[in-house]
């Protein structure tokens, strides 16, 4: 009998235990996290006046590799009616700041804050904050000040000295325009323009003047020797500036030497006469006939013709040389449109920024 007591007792000893056991590990299956985690949330101050501002702390300790969410506040959210989210701040993943304010006084109920831990959700405690109104005496009413008008600002000469001393120098930099602009005027300019002179050519000057030689006949009977200087003189400019060396100042026989590299020999045969009667007529009181001194001038015209260029240009460039007075004239009249116009442009700057400045101070 009492050997089946005993057994019973052990049933229900072991049932019981079972029953514990069962029991804790449906409490760890249906807990979110171990017992060693936690959310808090504090608030501070617990106390302001209206429109002041708080600071709520969340903090969640949990092991490193846990996953943590934290709550997210959007800026002028309710966190429960009368009291705003201002804006948040997260120091560390595990640390939250939220900025707290309100604008009705009374005694606020903060529900919890609820993070997430490994996709579950964990609570923090309930908080409370107390919002206190600015208390008016209103029995003495007439002891209140009433609205001041708008008052002027006191003047300052540290505000407006550089403005004042920057319209000084504004004044004087026009003064010194003035005078540079009316030196400018006072100065004559130099005006200097490129002519473009049209020339004959060469061959074209000899024939003009062996034309006035041919009209001028008569005088070739009385005075040969100025018959004969004209017509070697028409040649000698004409060879100097075809040929291009100095015919003007050489002899005959030179000028010859230094036309036989280039010249027809029929033609310098014929050049070769030309020159000899004449340095006959002009040194040796020579006489020709007529007929000789008509045949002398066809001569001089065959070999202008002969050796004539006719593409050679017809208009010269004609730059005209500035003395050394005009050329410092027109440097300092370079430098003094300079000097104006840097000078226009600091004043006008600083008439900008004066007005600009004055406008900031009347404001």
């Amino acid at each position: 009998m009492k050997t089946n007591i005993w057994r019973g007792e052990r049933l229900e000893v072991r049932s019981k235990g079972l029953v514990l056991l069962l029991v804790m590990a449906f409490v760890c299956v249906m807990s979110p996290l171990p017992s060693w985690s936690q959310v808090t949330a504090t608030i501070d101050p617990i106390e302001m006046l209206i429109g002041d501002q708080t600071q709520m702390t969340i903090k969640v300790q949990a092991a490193e590799n846990d996953k943590v969410e934290m709550p997210t506040f959007a800026p002028r959210q309710m966190l429960t009616p009368g009291v705003e989210v201002i804006g948040t701040q997260q120091p560390d993943s595990r640390t939250m700041v939220v900025t707290l304010t309100s604008f009705d006084g009374k005694l606020y109920y903060l529900p919890p804050v609820k993070v997430k831990l490994n996709g579950k959700v964990v609570e923090s405690k309930s908080l409370a904050l107390k919002v206190m109104e600015v208390e008016v005496d209103t029995t003495q009413l007439n002891k209140m000040c009433p609205p001041k008008d708008v008052q002027n600002n006191p003047f300052l000469w540290s505000e407006w000295s550089p403005l004042f001393w920057m319209s000084v120098v504004a004044a004087l930099l026009l003064v010194l325009g003035i005078y540079l602009y009316l030196r400018l005027r006072s100065g004559k300019p130099v005006i200097s323009h490129i002519k473009i002179v049209k020339r004959l050519l060469p061959h074209q000057k000899a024939m003009k003047e062996i034309e006035l030689i041919k009209a001028d006949r008569m005088g070739v009977m009385e005075n040969q020797k100025e018959y004969y200087t004209k017509l070697t003189d028409t040649l000698r400019k004409y060879i100097e500036e075809r040929y291009g060396f100095s015919a003007m100042e050489m002899t005959s026989s030179e000028i010859i030497e230094r036309l036989m590299a280039n010249g027809d020999e029929q033609s310098l045969s014929e050049l070769r006469q030309l020159f000899m009667t004449a340095d006959l007529v002009k040194f040796a009181k020579y006489s020709t006939l007529a007929n000789e001194s008509d045949q002398n001038l066809l001569n001089a015209i065959d070999f202008i013709n002969q050796t004539k260029q006719e593409n050679m240009p017809v208009e010269e460039v004609v730059k005209p040389q500035l003395t050394a007075e005009d050329q410092r004239s027109q440097k300092t009249r370079r430098v003094l449109r300079l000097v104006i116009g840097l000078t226009v442009l600091a004043i006008v700057a600083l008439v900008a920024y004066v007005v600009y400045g004055i406008c900031e101070l009347m404001m």
